[in-house]
């Protein structure tokens, strides 16, 4: 017997604001009863678990120990553009000249994650 990962739980101030957030991220609709205000939202992504957010009353105050990897549809670069004017900030740039690594950004609740390069750009940059 195994377990089925159910969902990827996300601790939040605001958690409609933050599920929109990452709505627009992904492209994935909100739950369709969830609505501003709500305690626990959820984003219904297409493939494996959905994004679910958990307003709690405590701030985040230490790096993530778990975090989202996204491996974008256009270049890496377009999607860190995309991104930051969606809201995210840019916590650390670990991109390397021949095109390895990643950047890693943050959500507006400071939740960081990682965008990857996408399967079409050549792994030597």
């Amino acid at each position: 017997m195994v377990s089925v990962s159910q969902n990827a739980a996300i601790d939040c101030a605001d958690a409609y604001e933050l599920a929109r957030f990452w709505s627009r991220v992904t492209g994935r609709p909100l739950h369709p009863g969830d609505k501003p205000g709500d305690p626990e939202t959820q984003v219904l992504l297409a493939e494996g678990p959905a994004l679910y957010f958990n307003q709690v009353p405590e701030p985040k105050t230490i790096k993530n120990r778990i975090h989202l990897c996204l491996r974008p549809e256009t270049s890496r670069e377009q999607e860190v553009e995309r991104l930051l004017g969606l809201g995210a900030a840019l916590v650390a740039d670990l991109r390397n000249p021949d095109g390895s690594g990643w950047a890693v950004l943050a959500d507006p609740e400071g939740d960081e994650f990682r965008v990857l390069r996408s399967a079409a750009e050549p792994a030597d940059g």
